[in-house]
């Protein structure tokens, strides 16, 4: 049973065949968000603050982090500094050698963690290759990009990776250029509103929404209302993708 719904007003186009689909890795593909955040349970509780509450130290913390993709780009070295940043800030106790270390203790979880698929992306994935043209569409640090997409065993389904330093408008238009894709034929499917949904959007492609009950809280925004021409729709998980592209499905109805 499909699960997609659109989020506009404006007609599913007639075609499916010879699609381009950019596809995002991280909480779309794969578990990203949920080893951070063990991370981040974990430095909360060392920090055992005795004048704010853990909300309050996490609100702090986003808007460390904030400044520290801003400053040092996407991944684990940033992460990193934005614990180290929010403990020099908040603790009174100095940040010793011995304390910074027990600090990036707690990240080993997500440096070490195995790559775990999402539900129906291992069956899905292949069919959605055999009919359309692919691409990994994601952001962060390029080491650690390319070494999940190895480890996820995904890497022969996508006939190109594109790895960015953030999802702009501007970065989907390069792509469509660098890779000479038609926008409207052109798919964003992905799990960030911020940085998946509404800047493809504003590039002239169409987009499906797949929602992760953990995405990053820097990823959270309202969908934009969708330009004239153009799809956005919201799956109930990766699965749901075969009843939009895969033809056999395609009798499947919109809800």
């Amino acid at each position: 049973m499909s699960f997609l719904k659109s989020l506009s007003a404006n007609p599913m186009p007639a075609a499916f065949r010879g699609q381009n689909l950019l596809i995002d890795a991280d909480d779309t593909l794969w578990e990203n968000n949920i080893y951070f955040e063990q991370a981040i349970a974990a430095f909360i509780e060392h920090l055992n603050h005795h004048h704010y509450s853990p909300a309050e130290v996490r609100s702090f913390l986003n808007e460390v982090e904030r400044q520290s993709v801003l400053e040092h780009g996407y991944g684990l070295h940033s992460f990193r500094r934005s614990l180290l940043r929010c403990f020099e800030s908040l603790s009174a106790d100095p940040l010793t050698p011995a304390r910074e270390q027990e600090i990036l203790r707690f990240t080993g979880v997500v440096e070490d963690h195995v790559i775990q698929l999402l539900p129906g992306v291992a069956e899905t994935l292949p069919q959605l290759a055999a009919e359309h043209r692919l691409f990994l569409m994601t952001k962060g640090n390029f080491l650690e990009q390319t070494s999940k997409l190895k480890r996820s065993g995904l890497e022969e389904y996508f006939s190109g990776v594109e790895i960015t330093l953030e999802k702009s408008a501007a970065a989907y238009r390069a792509v469509i250029e660098k890779f000479q894709l038609s926008a409207g034929s052109t798919w964003m499917i992905g799990n960030g509103p911020r940085s998946d949904i509404n800047p493809a959007l504003e590039a002239g492609l169409n987009a499906v929404f797949v929602p992760h009950a953990h995405t990053w809280v820097l990823e959270h925004d309202e969908i934009q209302a969708v330009p004239a021409g153009q799809v956005c729709l919201q799956a109930g998980g990766f699965a749901d993708l075969r009843d939009l592209f895969c033809y056999r499905n395609h009798a499947a109805p919109m809800v």
